[in-house]
Protein backbone atom coordinates (compact mmCIF):
# COMPACT_ATOMS: atom_id res chain seq x y z
CA UNK A 1 0.00 0.00 0.00
CA UNK A 2 1.42 3.69 -1.08
CA UNK A 3 0.84 6.18 1.70
CA UNK A 4 0.06 9.34 0.67
CA UNK A 5 0.50 11.98 2.66
CA UNK A 6 -2.36 14.76 3.45
CA UNK A 7 -0.26 17.87 3.75
CA UNK A 8 2.98 18.15 1.32
CA UNK A 9 4.75 19.97 3.73
CA UNK A 10 7.02 17.34 5.91
CA UNK A 11 7.03 20.30 8.17
CA UNK A 12 3.51 19.97 9.25
CA UNK A 13 4.43 16.22 10.58
CA UNK A 14 6.52 18.55 13.25
CA UNK A 15 3.92 20.54 14.52
CA UNK A 16 2.63 21.13 17.86
CA UNK A 17 -1.31 21.71 18.41
CA UNK A 18 -3.75 20.48 21.18
CA UNK A 19 -3.54 17.42 21.00
CA UNK A 20 -0.05 16.47 19.39
CA UNK A 21 1.19 19.13 22.42
CA UNK A 22 4.79 18.38 22.14
CA UNK A 23 5.46 21.39 23.77
CA UNK A 24 4.19 20.76 27.12
CA UNK A 25 6.86 20.23 29.70
CA UNK A 26 5.68 16.53 30.53
CA UNK A 27 5.99 15.78 27.17
CA UNK A 28 9.52 17.45 26.88
CA UNK A 29 10.29 16.22 29.83
CA UNK A 30 9.60 12.32 28.57
CA UNK A 31 11.58 13.03 25.28
CA UNK A 32 14.57 14.40 27.17
CA UNK A 33 14.38 11.17 29.23
CA UNK A 34 14.32 8.35 26.63
CA UNK A 35 16.68 10.16 24.97
CA UNK A 36 19.28 9.07 27.19
CA UNK A 37 18.83 5.73 26.35
CA UNK A 38 19.03 6.18 22.48
CA UNK A 39 21.97 7.08 20.28
CA UNK A 40 20.21 8.25 17.31
CA UNK A 41 16.96 8.75 16.11
CA UNK A 42 16.50 5.02 14.73
CA UNK A 43 17.28 4.29 18.41
CA UNK A 44 14.97 6.87 19.75
CA UNK A 45 11.79 6.09 17.54
CA UNK A 46 12.62 2.83 18.71
CA UNK A 47 12.98 3.14 22.63
CA UNK A 48 9.50 5.80 22.33
CA UNK A 49 7.94 3.58 20.69
CA UNK A 50 8.44 0.74 23.29
CA UNK A 51 7.74 3.24 26.32
CA UNK A 52 4.47 4.05 24.87
CA UNK A 53 3.46 0.65 23.89
CA UNK A 54 4.57 -0.94 26.94
CA UNK A 55 4.04 1.49 30.15
CA UNK A 56 0.73 3.56 29.00
CA UNK A 57 -1.56 0.66 29.20
CA UNK A 58 -4.07 0.55 26.64
CA UNK A 59 -7.37 1.05 28.52
CA UNK A 60 -9.41 -1.61 27.18
CA UNK A 61 -7.17 -3.67 28.54
CA UNK A 62 -6.65 -2.49 31.74
CA UNK A 63 -10.39 -1.69 32.79
CA UNK A 64 -9.83 1.93 32.97
CA UNK A 65 -12.95 3.88 32.41
CA UNK A 66 -11.18 7.35 31.64
CA UNK A 67 -10.51 8.63 27.98
CA UNK A 68 -7.65 10.66 27.46
CA UNK A 69 -6.63 12.37 24.06
CA UNK A 70 -4.26 14.83 24.40
CA UNK A 71 -0.43 13.25 24.57
CA UNK A 72 0.33 15.19 27.84
CA UNK A 73 -2.44 14.12 29.32
CA UNK A 74 -1.79 10.52 28.21
CA UNK A 75 2.04 10.72 29.36
CA UNK A 76 0.05 11.68 32.61
CA UNK A 77 -2.48 8.89 33.47
CA UNK A 78 -0.49 6.57 31.62
CA UNK A 79 -3.85 5.52 29.89
CA UNK A 80 -4.93 5.67 26.80
CA UNK A 81 -6.88 4.00 23.70
CA UNK A 82 -5.02 3.24 20.37
CA UNK A 83 -5.71 6.63 19.15
CA UNK A 84 -4.57 8.43 22.48
CA UNK A 85 -1.36 6.03 22.40
CA UNK A 86 -0.78 7.36 18.81
CA UNK A 87 -0.94 10.54 19.58
CA UNK A 88 1.32 10.52 22.41
CA UNK A 89 3.58 8.66 20.59
CA UNK A 90 3.28 11.35 18.13
CA UNK A 91 4.43 13.96 20.65
CA UNK A 92 7.38 12.08 21.76
CA UNK A 93 8.58 11.52 18.20
CA UNK A 94 7.65 15.19 17.00
CA UNK A 95 9.42 16.48 20.41
CA UNK A 96 12.99 14.90 19.00
CA UNK A 97 12.72 16.27 15.31
CA UNK A 98 11.01 13.10 13.61
CA UNK A 99 7.96 13.76 11.16
CA UNK A 100 4.99 11.78 12.47
CA UNK A 101 1.79 11.26 11.32
CA UNK A 102 -1.57 9.45 12.20
CA UNK A 103 -2.77 6.52 10.18
CA UNK A 104 -6.36 4.46 10.38
CA UNK A 105 -7.97 1.14 9.43
CA UNK A 106 -11.33 0.42 9.59
CA UNK A 107 -11.45 -2.76 11.42
CA UNK A 108 -14.59 -5.63 11.98
CA UNK A 109 -15.21 -6.92 15.04
CA UNK A 110 -15.10 -10.16 16.34
CA UNK A 111 -19.10 -10.71 15.87
CA UNK A 112 -18.49 -9.42 12.08
CA UNK A 113 -20.13 -5.98 12.41
CA UNK A 114 -18.05 -3.09 11.79
CA UNK A 115 -15.18 -1.78 15.06
CA UNK A 116 -14.25 2.25 15.38
CA UNK A 117 -11.74 2.82 13.61
CA UNK A 118 -8.16 1.97 15.05
CA UNK A 119 -4.79 4.22 15.26
CA UNK A 120 -1.80 4.13 14.47
CA UNK A 121 1.15 6.06 13.11
CA UNK A 122 4.00 6.56 10.68
CA UNK A 123 7.11 7.51 11.00
CA UNK A 124 9.73 8.96 8.30
CA UNK A 125 13.41 8.55 9.76
CA UNK A 126 16.40 10.09 8.35
CA UNK A 127 18.15 9.01 5.39
CA UNK A 128 14.58 7.07 4.43
CA UNK A 129 12.82 7.99 1.65
CA UNK A 130 9.57 6.17 2.99
CA UNK A 131 7.14 6.19 5.82
CA UNK A 132 7.21 3.22 8.21
CA UNK A 133 3.89 2.58 9.89
CA UNK A 134 4.15 1.19 13.69
CA UNK A 135 1.18 0.52 16.01
CA UNK A 136 2.17 1.26 19.62
CA UNK A 137 -1.38 -0.15 20.98
CA UNK A 138 0.06 -2.42 23.00
CA UNK A 139 0.19 -6.17 23.11
CA UNK A 140 -1.91 -9.06 24.44
CA UNK A 141 -2.55 -12.55 23.86
CA UNK A 142 -3.11 -12.72 19.63
CA UNK A 143 -1.61 -9.23 19.71
CA UNK A 144 2.28 -8.76 19.09
CA UNK A 145 2.95 -5.60 17.19
CA UNK A 146 7.18 -4.63 17.18
CA UNK A 147 8.91 -1.81 15.90
CA UNK A 148 10.16 -2.68 12.38
CA UNK A 149 11.02 -0.40 9.58
CA UNK A 150 11.66 -4.07 7.53
CA UNK A 151 7.86 -5.36 7.72
CA UNK A 152 4.99 -4.01 9.31
CA UNK A 153 4.53 -5.60 12.51
CA UNK A 154 1.10 -4.24 13.71
CA UNK A 155 -1.68 -4.93 15.99
CA UNK A 156 -4.60 -5.83 13.45
CA UNK A 157 -3.23 -6.61 9.59
CA UNK A 158 -6.06 -6.16 7.90
CA UNK A 159 -8.72 -8.85 6.07
CA UNK A 160 -9.62 -7.67 3.00
CA UNK A 161 -12.10 -10.72 3.00
CA UNK A 162 -14.04 -9.51 5.67
CA UNK A 163 -14.06 -5.89 4.15
CA UNK A 164 -11.46 -4.38 6.46
CA UNK A 165 -8.94 -1.50 5.08
CA UNK A 166 -5.63 0.47 5.55
CA UNK A 167 -6.44 4.17 4.88
CA UNK A 168 -3.51 5.09 3.04
CA UNK A 169 -3.84 8.58 4.06
CA UNK A 170 -0.84 10.28 6.12
CA UNK A 171 -2.98 12.88 8.43
CA UNK A 172 -0.57 15.63 10.35
CA UNK A 173 -3.65 16.15 12.82
CA UNK A 174 -6.32 13.97 14.60
CA UNK A 175 -9.32 13.21 11.68
CA UNK A 176 -11.79 15.28 12.98
CA UNK A 177 -14.27 12.38 13.13
CA UNK A 178 -11.89 10.70 15.48
CA UNK A 179 -11.13 13.41 17.68
CA UNK A 180 -15.03 14.50 17.98
CA UNK A 181 -15.38 10.57 19.64
CA UNK A 182 -12.59 11.03 21.32
CA UNK A 183 -13.63 14.80 22.96
CA UNK A 184 -17.53 13.74 23.34
CA UNK A 185 -17.37 10.68 25.10
CA UNK A 186 -18.12 10.81 28.85
CA UNK A 187 -15.83 7.69 29.50
CA UNK A 188 -14.75 4.46 27.87
CA UNK A 189 -17.84 2.10 27.36
CA UNK A 190 -19.55 5.55 25.49
CA UNK A 191 -16.42 6.00 23.76
CA UNK A 192 -16.98 2.75 21.73
CA UNK A 193 -20.25 4.24 20.21
CA UNK A 194 -19.12 7.85 19.54
CA UNK A 195 -15.64 6.47 17.92
CA UNK A 196 -16.68 6.34 13.97
CA UNK A 197 -16.74 2.74 12.31
CA UNK A 198 -15.49 4.50 8.78
CA UNK A 199 -13.96 7.86 7.59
Amino acid sequence: MELVQQVPELSAYLAADEVIDHEHPLVRETAAELRRNATDAYAYASVAYAFVRDTIAHSADAGDMRVAWRASDVLATRNGICHAKSHALAALLRAAGIPTALCYQALVGDDGSPAPVHGLIAVRLPGRDRWDRQDARGNKPGVDAQFSLDEERLAWPVRPALGEVDHPVLHAAPHPAVLYGLRSAEDRPQLWRTLPTAL
